[in-house]
């Protein structure tokens, strides 16, 4: 099951989150421990703080700062000891015990001394975040024994379920099956510990939005002060355990919704912020080469993928102008295979992203499948080579396509208009033209509507006027969420393509390709007009062949290249569906930046690695040139793969003899 909290929304500052990826040794320059404040913004407010049961970004983004769980993500991304100073896994994979440290304190808002951290407290978040129906809960609600049956109340007593205090220091997961990556969950919150007391007192209040006393803290910084669409504030917690490795003392947010990107760079040129996105599109961008040319370097793309769906079997109308007979052939043509994929050979992203990023970047964060290439490998290759091999297989349309990241693999006007000669023979006189496509975006995002407006332009012009037109509906903000990402059902998603985001929960390419299993519940499944209980839509547009080849790829747990080969098959078949057109990643954008270049933790997955964790971040008392980024970039690539190799080599002496 997936949760729709986890999808994100891509705006005009929602790629202003990779400004550091990973860390490499100390640079000259950066300030002293004692003199470090960090400004920036927030793209997404926080609905909650209860950091257990939320998954939204917003969120935690945030509460990453606040709580620490068992493990954390390095400078290379290898998992480390956290809370959990060490751990074994059983010899069958079933069983983790993970001994915590006894140096690790509850604090409150104020910074008083509230109570020790236990293995306890391990049982008491995830009962909670059980009994409060957990966003999240399909991370894990597969994984630990007993917790299904838990949550389908055929279990009554959580001391049945496989998460248990073996003594005040030690907390013991038992899993269904071997999980590899089951240890890069635990950077995930909903296993993060909660203060059993301290949640009985709050009662519903635990995690309230705009009250730092409704949490405990253990984290590496306490919550100072918050303003709902205003501003956050974070104060270094002084007895943080590992208080050491937290340079930045002092952290400003200040809200924005993207309605002013060069404020941006405006205030990052006066010293206020940090950091700064830059957009080459925007009046700044002219006064940013002036005076920091030698300043402006590109971000790393991250793991998430943000991507066009298409709702195959939309009924919502409140959007729209589109007649009803309008409305039912949109529909019958977005729910034939072919359309869709000239739809997507026709869309240029490298245009329609250089609506943000420029002509110079356009294609710089580029992705054209939903999982990485680089994402896992296999046999020593990476997973998008099988995934291109398999995908050949499918169809000729698709030999010859590059499917590897920061270029424009997928666009191809030939076939955009060869795919739509196969869809309007198939489809005949069931439907009349042109085919009319909404979509919808914030008016406030002047960003998003350039992009909509180029997505609108590429298609109209690759595929006729004739045939095809894109309607770009500029809304409010609060009724474009209303019909997009804050949706409850299929049944009020109100557009025919829309764009949101992904990032990956732990390191297995379920993570990714689960979002569209058909069981109930499933939102990106959902974000394409799909009920899990229409079985007769699902078998129409192929789902249920794709949940077929999932749970072929799931049962396989003894074979990590066996399963990751059966999951690229899966993602060959997305890709072959066209039923979502992968567009961009974060990163891969122009940037200013006085922070130390890659001196925050680094993950694909979990809340522990980023640019948003200011643990391990040091700041510099003049910009970083582009010159010094590229350098610590090539630095930082070799170190983290020999420390990845000896990660792994690691691992074995956890696991029992």
């Amino acid at each position: 099951m997936t949760s729709k909290k986890k999808l994100m929304v891509l705006a005009g500052v929602a790629l202003v989150s990779t400004s550091v990826l990973a860390a490499c040794g100390n640079q000259s320059g950066s300030k002293k421990s004692g003199d470090m404040s960090y400004s920036y913004v927030y793209p997404e407010e926080p609905k909650t703080l209860d950091y257990t049961t939320a998954n939204a970004s917003g969120t935690s983004d945030l509460t990453s700062n606040f709580v620490d769980g068992l493990l954390e993500n390095d400078r290379y991304g290898n998992l480390v000891p956290s809370l959990a100073k060490d751990w074994t896994v059983s010899k069958d994979g079933l069983t983790y015990t993970y001994k915590l440290r006894d140096d690790a304190y509850w604090y409150t808002a104020d910074g008083e001394e509230y109570a020790p951290v236990t293995a306890e407290d391990f049982v008491t978040g995830l009962k909670h975040a059980a009994d409060e129906k957990a966003d999240a809960l399909y991370v894990v609600e597969d994984s630990v024994k007993g917790l299904k049956d838990y949550l389908d109340g055929k279990i009554k007593d959580f001391k049945e379920v496989g998460v248990k205090a073996i003594d005040e220091h030690t907390v013991q997961y038992t899993l269904n099956k071997p999980e590899s990556f089951w240890n890069s969950k635990t950077t995930y919150g909903i296993l993060f510990p909660v203060n059993g007391e301290f949640l009985k007192s709050k009662g519903k209040n635990f995690g309230a939005p705009t009250d730092p006393s409704s949490l405990l803290y253990n984290g590496p910084y306490t919550l100072s002060a918050i303003t709902s669409k205003s501003s956050v504030e974070m104060t270094k917690n002084e007895n943080y355990w590992d208080a050491k490795n937290v340079h930045i003392t002092n952290v400003k947010l200040t809200y924005s919704d993207g309605s002013d990107p060069d404020a941006l760079f405006n205030n990052f040129k006066d010293g206020s912020y940090s950091y700064a996105r830059l957009y080459p599109n925007q009046p700044s961008y002219k006064k940013a080469s002036k005076d920091f040319g030698k300043n402006i370097y590109y971000t790393q793309q991250n793991a998430s993928t943000f991507m066009y769906f298409f709702n195959v079997n939309r009924t919502a109308n409140k959007m729209t102008s589109k007649t009803p007979e309008q409305m039912e052939d949109t529909k019958a043509a977005l729910q034939n295979k072919d359309f869709r994929q000239a739809v997507t050979f026709a869309f240029d992203r490298a245009s329609w992203n250089s609506q943000v990023s420029g002509e110079e970047a356009k294609d710089k964060a580029l992705r054209n499948t939903l999982v990485p290439p680089t994402f896992v490998q296999i046999d020593g290759k990476d997973f998008g080579d099988t995934v291109t091999s398999e995908l050949e297989k499918l169809g000729d349309e698709w030999k010859g396509v590059d499917l590897t990241d920061a270029q424009n693999g997928l666009y191809n006007p030939e076939k955009a208009k060869a795919e739509l000669e196969k869809a309007k023979a198939a489809l005949g006189s069931d439907v009349t033209y042109p085919i009319q496509i909404d979509t919808v975006v914030s008016q406030t995002d002047e960003l998003g509507v350039q992009r909509a407006k180029s997505l609108k332009q590429s298609v109209e012009a690759n595929l006729g006027k004739e045939n095809v037109q894109v309607n770009v509906l500029e809304k409010s903000e609060e009724e474009y969420l209303a019909a997009t990402y804050e949706a409850e059902s299929a049944e009020q998603m109100d557009y025919d393509i829309t764009i949101s985001g992904w990032s990956p929960d732990y390191l297995d390419p379920s993570s990714y390709l689960d979002i569209f299993s058909t069981e109930e519940g499933a939102a990106s499944t959902m974000r394409l007009g799909v009920d899990a209980k229409n079985k007769e839509l699902i078998d129409k547009v192929g789902l249920s062949e794709y949940q077929a080849q999932l749970d072929k790829a799931a049962a396989i747990n003894d074979d990590v290249d066996a399963r990751y080969t059966e999951y690229a098959k899966a993602q060959a078949w997305l890709s072959d569906s066209a039923l979502v057109i992968p567009s961009v990643s974060l990163g891969g954008a122009p940037s200013v930046s006085r922070i130390q270049p890659f001196s925050a933790p680094f993950s694909w997955v979990g809340t522990k690695g980023g640019g948003t964790n200011y643990k391990y971040q040091k700041l510099l008392d003049k910009p970083v040139t582009a010159e010094a980024y590229q350098k610590a970039l090539e630095s930082w690539k070799a170190k983290r793969e020999k420390s990845n190799e000896k990660a792994t080599k690691e691992l074995a002496d956890h696991v029992a003899k």
